[in-house]
């Protein structure tokens, strides 16, 4: 594997990432809770899909077979996806869909900081966008852990149940392998422990604020970055890519 073809690894894997998550936060228009928290939710996962498209755009160049954009979300079959298996679950209720957002956002922050610093220039650009949306992100969602963790004794026992549930798909976000240790060494792609020590912090500290207690270490599923994904995946990417494969070609 070459440094060229390591970064459209890579660069898919980001992209893979925000794109799945806005299509699952997409789900919550026009449902959301209250008025604001329906725009709000709306809002991010538009900000996840433009760096989404970003970072696809980008990957083609760095592919250099010509695919697009548009070619890369829906031409790809779903072992082509690179994506952790937590954006890819159900929302669930909505101290569910919070909890797994404070959980990719705590490790999105520090990424996209990290990025800013890469000797990829364009990922630094994109990641420098990137990171005052999620600069915000965080700070939502963090709000909204605390505040259904140190709320009612149902909404503690709902955070606290999404908490243990998606614990498990935490650790996807850290794996380490040769594309990412090449673009380390390279100066490309940051330091994943340091990303890894940022997210312990932020969770650790948000947590205790929340009064709850952070769940033990154990099984940690796998296999997203591989292509490996959950059922819920095929059913994303059926709803996602059907008018693009129903109709061929067509513009708009």
């Amino acid at each position: 594997m070459d440094i060229k073809e390591a970064q459209f690894i890579y660069t898919l894997r980001l992209a893979d990432d925000l794109l799945i998550l806005s299509q699952r936060l997409g789900e919550w228009c026009g449902h959301g809770p209250i008025l604001e928290e329906d725009i709000a939710l709306t809002n991010r996962a538009l900000d996840h899909l433009g760096e989404a498209r970003n970072l696809l755009t980008h990957a083609g160049q760095l592919e250099g077979k010509g695919r697009t954009e548009d070619d890369l979300a829906y031409l790809r079959m779903e072992r082509g996806y690179t994506n952790v298996k937590m954006v890819e679950l159900p929302n669930g209720d909505y101290a569910t869909t919070m909890v797994r957002s404070f959980l990719f956002d705590a490790y999105h922050l520090p990424l996209m900081t990290g990025l800013l610093s890469s000797k990829d220039e364009q990922l630094a650009a994109i990641a420098g966008k990137s990171v005052k949306e999620s600069t915000y992100h965080l700070r939502h969602s963090s709000d909204w852990v605390v505040r259904f963790g140190d709320g009612t004794a149902e909404s503690h026992e709902k955070a606290r149940s999404a908490l243990n549930e998606l614990w498990t798909f935490t650790g996807e976000l850290f794996e380490t392998d040769e594309v990412t240790e090449m673009l380390q060494k390279a100066g490309i792609a940051p330091d994943i422990a340091v990303i890894k020590e940022a997210w312990d912090k932020t969770v650790s500290a948000v947590l205790s604020q929340a009064t709850l207690e952070r769940p033990s270490d154990g099984f940690m599923a796998t296999g997203g970055r591989k292509g490996l994904h959950t059922e819920h995946l095929g059913l994303i990417l059926a709803e996602m890519q059907h008018v693009t494969r129903a109709y061929p070609g067509v513009e708009w």
